[in-house]
């Protein structure tokens, strides 16, 4: 004797309505799903001024693969920038936090290799103002690519006659915005001693990105620039008890995390690690782990963060 088994009309129609909902859901959601940009972070450099295995700070935001922002670019970062597999021609902005030498030192070799590229479009420039010890940017571009510059046989890349790219550079004055094609740029003057500095938050699609650079951050400037932020790229470059001098310059451990959890920044990468906080990843992570309770990174050469 055979058992068939019957299932009532109004589970059915429950059970086929489900069905047909799920279609239709796929249907109208599955293209703009696959229509999403993918935004990331990688760290071409994580290291400091001194030498090493690591380059110096340096860092590219990415869409759907495509580096699009370059941050800082200091020793061994060219290099690190072909490891990458990024192209100059996919760049719409270069963003400089200061112009101490670990920090741009290789930008006239970026400059160069874009002789060689596809680009033939304006290549956006930021950087800070200057003060008696340091040139602002506007200075410092023609110091190394103006008509009396070190590089000067590249003078036309600041002219309408360059036959591969040219730059438009910006210079932070005052705190300010940008806005390039889908992307807001804020641009924040930080302390950072006697060095003109800036951080900046770059908000792509629905991402934030904020990059602290070298400051000390003895003002509220960094906690509000880095409100909500999906990740925060703080420096590491000082420790918890470090000398009074360096303090005036960066971020104790501690400062960096309070910023951190003030902000509601949800991941926070630890960057510019220099020799005197080597080995220190341990001590630090226990005493910022009790202040910011968010997710902590250790920064190294060519690790790439996607941004969920």
């Amino acid at each position: 004797m055979r058992l068939i088994s019957h299932t009532p009309h109004k589970y059915k129609d429950i059970i086929d309505f489900k069905r047909n909902f799920m279609k239709l859901f796929i249907l109208l959601f599955l293209p703009l799903l696959l229509m999403a940009s993918h935004i990331s972070l990688q760290v071409l450099g994580s290291g400091g001024p001194e030498g090493g295995e690591r380059a110096s700070p340096s860092y590219l935001i990415k869409k759907d693969g495509k580096a699009i922002v370059l941050v800082d670019f200091g020793g061994g970062s060219f290099l690190r920038f072909g490891q990458a597999r990024a192209k100059i021609e996919d760049l719409q902005v270069v963003l400089i936090t200061h112009l101490h030498i670990d920090h741009v030192v290789e930008l006239p070799a970026l400059m160069k290799a874009g002789y060689f590229s596809d680009r033939g479009c304006r290549l956006n420039m930021i950087g800070p103002k200057g003060n008696e010890y340091f040139p602002g940017f506007n200075e410092y571009i023609q110091l190394q690519f103006g008509e009396k510059g070190a590089y000067r046989y590249m003078s036309d890349i600041l002219t309408s006659q360059s036959e591969s790219f040219s730059l438009k550079v910006h210079e932070v004055k005052k705190d300010r915005s940008y806005d390039f094609l889908n992307m807001y740029i804020k641009a924040v003057q930080v302390n950072h001693g006697v060095v003109p500095a800036v951080a900046y938050r770059i908000e792509i699609d629905d991402k934030v990105i904020v990059f602290s650079g070298d400051t000390s951050a003895n003002s509220e400037a960094l906690t509000k620039l880095s409100q909500d932020a999906d990740i925060l790229v703080a420096h590491h470059a000082i420790p918890e008890h470090g000398y009074e001098g360096a303090r005036r310059l960066h971020m104790t451990p501690s400062r960096t995390a309070t910023i951190s959890q003030e902000a509601k920044v949800k991941m926070l990468l630890l960057s510019h690690r220099m020799n005197r906080t080597l080995g220190l990843e341990k001590e630090h992570q226990t005493l910022m782990s009790k202040i910011y309770k968010g997710k902590i990174l250790w920064a190294e050469d060519l690790i790439e963060i996607k941004i969920p």
